[in-house]
């Protein structure tokens, strides 16, 4: 397929699990976007396209391993009528939270 037309042979995510904001807000997300071993452009595609899908109120967790990525989503918000409700930092990838408005 073609650049973005998922040709990777990742398996689908598993249910998404709750994670935990830096306010200690507890949030379970709808969707997970993984981008893990991606570059730009494609997480910031892929999460344009989840927001696109999405309805008011749901959240989706972006997994993301490369830094230039995790910093580009947060500012795409506006423009996809979505709010960053935070980044969560684990061993060896962010999980940028951000819910669709």
């Amino acid at each position: 397929m073609g650049l973005f037309g998922g040709s990777k042979n990742k398996a689908p995510a598993a249910a998404a699990e709750s994670v935990t904001l830096e306010d200690g807000t507890a949030v379970t997300p709808t969707q997970v976007v993984d981008c893990l071993g991606d570059s730009c452009p494609r997480p910031q595609l892929m999460t344009k396209k989840a927001m696109s899908k999405m309805v008011s109120g749901e959240i989706v967790e972006v997994k993301i391993d490369n830094p230039t990525s995790m910093e580009a989503i947060p500012p795409m918000m506006p423009e996809l009528h979505g709010t960053h409700m935070g980044t969560v930092k684990t061993d060896r990838y962010w999980r940028v939270i951000v819910r669709k408005n």
